[in-house]
């Protein structure tokens, strides 16, 4: 069992006077950061593909008996379908990534992911196989779903305890320069694809797209298989301070510091997935840009969100996990209102200013700070349960709904963009509180068993085995 733990230490020291753990050797750190990387590549680039489709072709492909608005909400619901699949897939691989290791769930929600996007690139049309073939294409959607229900999770955490005292979070952070990677990946695939004529695209062209992550999932799988499990769980699980478990332990013992993970991953989710999917149909519909010019303002943005993926990661490191994300999570309360307006205006240079400080705050850099900050709060009992189930359940809640709910409040208010700007800010206002509820954690020690400790309304609250006070 956990014991309580003593006051927080200063932030440079270890949690405890424990020894700190054996020293990962280098050429492991850097297998680790090509493994996290080209891995959270591949569901980035297996998302976007699908988030872009539905935007672009699957209303027209997979619902056509319906008008052009519920195809799009009918398409959303669909990619809505693979977040709903998350948290199951979190609930799953989570009771084997504290029993048997990071490496055995990352090489396997590898595989689940790049198989499912192979079949939706095989799967028959509306045309061609009926009503069979939306359900198999939510099918697909689900399977990706429960793959990527472990996969960003695993990789911040297999990062975080791999890198260097004062390094994690310029390490952790390579979980979204992937990320953006694989946006530019999907992006650059569709901007491609979208240079053949209309019939083309609509036949083959589109297939091709998803077809082609079966090259992505090999290159992952390359790197993911010659990974050794992290120095920490190795004398984790050594010692036997790893939970039999740790799914039931998160929902016991770590309640409180799972609300705040999910709050705080709300408040990006749904910013994140506003800026990647809905802006798309939003553009190509409302704003009325050409449709081929999507694609690529979604690959510049997330060029520019993968470099600032690194910096924030790296100020992380020098001025603590949380206050750099408050003032990323203060900036994005009121980004959403300027970068409508500057959409509206229909100007290219506009859109694309926009879109590429929603990329480098939403999108890659906010969710960056968390990818060192989540696997730091919790112990090392039930690490990877817990970053998992709090980031996992706040996908559904916030990224796998957020592109129908914009769609839907379009809808509803005649094409008004305010509401979904509000709907933007109270998502991050939730996020912004939590994160004012939560300790900071640079630099605390990984081996111990116990959640950081942290202080609600000026009170310590201790988190331990036998509860979260």
């Amino acid at each position: 069992m956990d014991h309580t733990t003593a006051a927080t230490p200063p932030h440079d020291l270890p949690a405890t006077g424990e020894a700190t753990h054996r020293a990962t050797p280098p050429a492991e750190v850097r297998r680790a950061a090509m493994a996290g990387l080209v891995g959270t590549a591949l569901e980035n680039y297996d998302f976007v593909l699908y988030g872009t489709a539905s935007a672009l072709v699957f209303s027209t492909l997979f619902f056509p008996n319906v008008s052009p608005a519920a195809g799009i909400l009918a398409s959303f619901g669909a990619y809505a379908v693979g977040f709903c699949a998350r948290p199951l897939g979190g609930l799953f691989f989570s009771r084997y990534g504290d029993r048997l290791g990071r490496k055995w769930v990352l090489v396997s929600t590898l595989l689940l992911m790049g198989l499912s996007t192979l079949a939706i690139g095989l799967l028959p049309t509306y045309d061609q196989a009926g009503i069979v073939a939306p359900a198999l294409l939510v099918l697909c959607r689900f399977g990706q779903g429960f793959g990527a229900g472990a996969e960003q999770s695993g990789g911040a955490t297999l990062l975080t305890e791999a890198a260097p005292r004062g390094k994690r979070g310029r390490l952790a952070s390579l979980v979204m320069v992937g990320a953006a990677a694989g946006t530019v990946l999907g992006a650059g695939a569709w901007a491609l694809v979208q240079l053949l004529p209309e019939d083309q695209l609509m036949s083959w062209g589109w297939r091709a797209v998803f077809m082609s992550s079966i090259l992505v999932t090999l290159a992952a799988y390359f790197f993911r298989r010659k990974l050794s499990e992290t120095t920490v769980f190795t004398e984790a699980k050594e010692k036997k301070a790893t939970a039999s478990a740790p799914v039931r332990e998160v929902f016991r013992n770590g309640k409180r510091l799972l609300a705040i993970v999910t709050f705080m991953t709300v408040g990006l989710s749904v910013q994140s997935y506003t800026y990647q999917v809905f802006m798309a149909s939003y553009l190509k519909d409302t704003v009325r840009i050409d449709a081929g010019t999507v694609p690529q303002i979604l690959l510049v943005g997330a060029v520019f969100g993968g470099i600032a993926a690194w910096l924030l990661g790296a100020l992380s490191d020098r001025f603590g996990r949380r206050s750099v994300f408050l003032v990323v999570a203060g900036i994005l309360l009121v980004l959403p209102y300027p970068t409508f307006l500057a959409l509206n205006t229909g100007s290219l240079g506009w859109i694309y200013v926009a879109m590429i400080v929603g990329f480098m705050l939403a999108c890659q850099g906010g969710v960056a700070i968390t990818m060192s900050y989540f696997p730091e709060l919790f112990g090392s009992r039930y690490r990877y349960a817990g970053v998992t189930l709090g980031r996992e359940f706040a996908a559904v809640l916030g990224g796998g709904f957020a592109p129908l709910i914009a769609a839907s409040l379009i809808t509803a208010f005649s094409g008004s963009w305010v509401p979904v700007a509000v709907y933007m800010s109270f998502a991050m206002l939730l996020a912004f509180i939590a994160a004012l509820l939560a300790p900071e954690t640079r630099n605390r020690e990984l081996t111990v068993p116990e959640n950081a400790t942290h202080r609600l309304l000026g009170r310590p609250v201790v988190v331990s085995a036998r509860g979260d006070r």
